[in-house]
């Protein structure tokens, strides 16, 4: 995953388990692990980026509907007991979140704006605090031509973002942001005030 502002390269990582994790990092991990999101979004723990933190977790989700994956993200937790002077904090939250949408929704001058608006509204929906919160929203129309010239045209709709918590025993909350981000981008409607779905998690 490319750098994104506010996350430097480091030249090495470990990830829960490893020998020397802080305890406030085993502790992190252990709090965002027992969080169950939307049935819809499938949890499945990955291996984090090399080189980006020196202790690193992450896990990627899929939302699936009647055996269709609507869209794909990754949650990446980093920890830097020195506290880098570009995070602002020991705690760096990386995400990523992609669909694809229809042409007619992809044409709109304001896509940029509204993607990004989907990323702040799942902070604040959730309670997620953040700082330094930075990122890019893509956009790539794909048209048929010759033999697929009846493929119908699509937009396929990236957003990449990264911040620092601001109180890191809420981290649980910024990754329920960041899954309410994925289930918007999907094109899933919000769970109706006080239901609350369980999600679904592999290893």
């Amino acid at each position: 995953m490319p750098t994104l502002p506010g996350v430097t390269a480091h030249r090495g990582r470990s990830g829960p388990g490893a020998p020397g994790v802080p305890v406030a990092f085993e502790a992190a991990v252990a709090a965002v692990r027992e969080v169950r999101l939307r049935s819809e979004l499938v949890l499945t723990e990955v291996p984090a980026p090399a080189r980006i933190a020196p202790h690193s977790w992450a896990v990627a989700g899929d939302v699936v509907l009647d055996g269709d994956e609507l869209a794909t993200g990754r949650f990446i937790l980093l920890h830097d007991p020195s506290a880098p002077q570009e995070w602002g904090g020991e705690f760096r939250v990386v995400t990523y979140a992609r669909a694809d949408l229809e042409a007619e929704l992809g044409a709109d001058p304001l896509l940029g704006q509204v993607g990004w608006s989907w990323l702040e509204d799942g902070l604040a929906h959730a309670g997620a605090e953040a700082t330094g919160v930075g990122g890019t929203v893509t956009r790539v129309l794909s048209e048929g031509y010759g033999a697929l010239a009846d493929r119908e045209a699509s937009v396929d709709v990236e957003l990449r973002a990264s911040w620092t918590p601001r109180d890191p025993a809420g981290l649980p909350a910024h990754l329920q942001a960041w899954g309410e981000l994925v289930c918007t981008v999907a094109g899933l409607p919000p769970l109706p005030e006080g239901v609350v779905s369980l999600g679904r998690r592999t290893h």
